[in-house]
């Protein structure tokens, strides 16, 4: 499931900052007694001059304040103040929003506009809307938004806002977004912690910072003139959230000496969590008896399990309050049929459990690169497995394999992913990192990439050029790994028409003019068979005379476009996925014909990937 409160390149400043893991979070009211005028604070960053380096921006926060209060049993109240000048019409829609949940509550939430002439606007109740949680389309959630949307908003304005909410009790963690898709002149964090408490920090694409010691145990970190990310139009980059700045504070049991001291903290947190949710019932256990029944060896007792996980518990998502975090009860998910990604993790433990096979939770995000090493934080927005490998278990088919500190072997799997097999993993997912929540074996993994052959496509085309240049044919592909599961998820959600229209316009990026006389995928029952697709093609005037010549292009379908322009590169390359990708065609050219020339043979080996083309011919064949 996803994390509404993960980082992104959105045009509204958030109130609250990003965390989390698979929680979903979300807003209440604003409280309001009299009509107040504007605090100092937000009078006096409305004076701020508007920075030379931001003049092509569409609005600038000029002052973003969060002061975390924290109690003797760890809970925080959280006040943010925020002032917001808008620089240009496109900028009007920047505001402030705050989120809340039925174990937590909003104490205030006020907002004020000055004017671009000093005139001043305070937001009333009808000037605020509540939303519910929409980040996940199949979902039920109690937490919800409230955002303000304030008065006079116009070029030149500066909005004030401040709020304060008493947060989660389970949450020690601030997650400091402290980069945006606006620039920000001056922010600040304040950590007030009771007497005796630790606290550690770690930087994700960020210099680290000092506090300084406000008061005893208060710590204030400050930050001025954070440049705008802006992504847009940058082909093959990575995701907004894996570059955007931010800092993550532990007060909790994480906040311990060294990075793999607080990851194993993190793990262990899960692990209690989760402790008791994973225990079988009866009926699983009979229905894991039936599955595995006879099964020689462990993926035969493997695949029936998560073959069944994969294709009768139905996706979906319901979270209230810290169902956010915590996972149903593995009898009641296998009872309903249904669960969201923790609890499909969940069960699947639980069956694995009566096989014998050991399983873990492991937090992630399903976004490379979110989830950083040397940031241990509970940031993310995913749920997935690792099934542990006896040391006597060496199975080719099982290619997404990660190997822990003590040297035990995990495959990594998805269990909400219903159409990658157990044994491959989506390209999403790996060179990325996740926790593996172990107990006192929880440690961070990095998550396995697969060799190209895991993944891919073969397509192979047979085809005859008539005279008047008409070309006719067949093409048949096969495509297997992550790239076969998501044509598989395509096919699930579109009818006949649909598809038509889709191949139709993938196929006239290479042959305009092209005519679909059929087409036909196949789809074995088994996952770890590639899914094909067949179908004929006419295009007329393909080939081009040229006096006495026939100009004809050997490569029909299937052009590889390079994601890549010409631009100076700012931020790093993402391909996206490994893969193997071959396209074999043979062209019977018109009687009469015959090669006279081909284009030379390319062969480019890179560090990261590599093309071989060659064209041959014989008689009037072209191959």
């Amino acid at each position: 499931m996803r994390n509404p409160l993960s980082s992104k390149s959105l045009p509204a400043r958030l109130l609250v900052a990003a965390l989390l893991v698979y929680a979903c979070r979300t807003g209440h009211a604003g409280l309001f007694g009299k009509s107040q005028t504007p605090p100092q604070w937000g009078l006096d960053a409305s004076k701020t001059h508007t920075p030379d380096y931001a003049k092509d921006a569409a609005a600038i926060i000029l002052f973003d304040e969060y002061v975390e209060t924290v109690d003797a049993n760890g809970r925080a109240v959280e006040r943010e103040r925020e002032a917001i000048r808008i620089l240009k019409s496109q900028g009007r829609g920047n505001t402030c929003e705050v989120n809340y949940d039925v174990d937590e509550k909003i104490n205030y939430f006020r907002v004020w506009t000055i004017a671009a002439d000093e005139k001043q606007y305070q937001a009333q109740d009808t000037d605020f809307t509540e939303e519910g949680d929409t980040s996940v389309p199949i979902m039920l959630s109690t937490r919800k938004y409230r955002i303000a949307h304030p008065p006079a908003v116009d070029v030149g304005a500066t909005i004030i806002c401040e709020s304060e909410e008493l947060m989660e009790p389970y949450l020690q963690e601030k997650v400091w977004s402290i980069q945006n898709g606006i620039p920000i002149a001056f922010q600040a964090l304040e950590i007030d912690l009771p007497a005796g408490r630790a606290h550690t920090q770690s930087w994700h694409n960020s210099k680290p910072f000092q506090p300084v010691e406000v008061a005893p145990n208060h710590w204030r970190w400050e930050l001025k003139d954070m440049p705008a990310l802006t992504l847009r139009d940058i082909p093959s980059r990575p995701e907004w959230a894996a570059i955007a700045a931010r800092m993550s504070v532990q007060w909790g049991d994480a906040a311990v000496e060294g990075n793999d001291n607080q990851w194993r903290a993190i793990g262990q947190w899960v692990t209690t969590l989760e402790a008791d949710r994973p225990a079988p019932s009866p009926e699983i256990a009979a229905q894991v008896q039936t599955l595995i029944a006879g099964a020689p060896d462990f993926y035969a007792k493997l695949t029936p399990i998560t073959d069944f996980i994969q294709k009768n518990i139905r996706y979906f998502v319901v979270l209230r309050g810290i169902g956010g975090l915590q996972a149903n009860h593995a009898a009641d998910i296998f009872h309903n049929k249904y669960g969201d990604c923790k609890d499909k993790t969940t069960l699947l433990i639980s069956m694995l459990q009566v096989a014998g096979i050991n399983a873990f939770y492991v937090p992630v995000d399903d976004r490379r690169g979110i989830v950083d090493p040397a940031d241990p934080s509970l940031f993310g927005n995913h749920m997935i497995t690792a099934i542990e490998i006896p040391p006597d278990v060496q199975d080719p088919r099982l290619m997404a394999i990660v190997k822990a500190k003590d040297g035990k072997r995990y495959l990594i799997f998805d269990p909400t992913d219903e159409r990658t097999p157990v044994g491959n993993l989506r390209s999403a997912l790996q060179d990325s990192y996740g926790t593996l929540a172990a107990g006192p074996a929880s440690q961070i993994i990095a998550l396995p990439v697969l060799a190209p052959d895991a993944n891919g496509t073969e397509r192979k085309g047979v085809f005859t050029i008539s005279p008047d240049g008409t070309l006719t044919g067949s093409v048949d592909t096969s495509h297997s790994g992550p790239e076969g599961a998501e044509l598989r998820t395509i096919l699930k959600y579109s009818d006949e028409k649909e598809r038509r229209e889709s191949l139709e316009t993938a196929v006239a990026h290479d042959l305009p003019g092209v005519v679909l006389n059929s087409f036909q995928f196949v789809q074995p029952a088994a996952l770890d068979k590639p899914l094909e697709l067949h179908y004929k093609l006419t295009e007329a005037q393909y080939a081009h005379q040229a006096g006495t010549f026939l100009l004809v292009r050997p490569r029909v379908v299937g052009t590889h476009v390079l994601p890549f322009d010409d631009k100076p590169r700012t931020v790093p390359i993402d391909l996206t996925a490994t893969g193997r990708w071959h396209d074999s065609y043979d062209i019977a050219l018109p009687p009469g014909y015959v090669v006279d020339e081909t284009p030379d043979p390319v062969d480019a080996d890179l560090d990261f990937a590599s093309y071989h083309s060659a064209i041959t011919a014989k008689d009037n064949h072209l191959h």
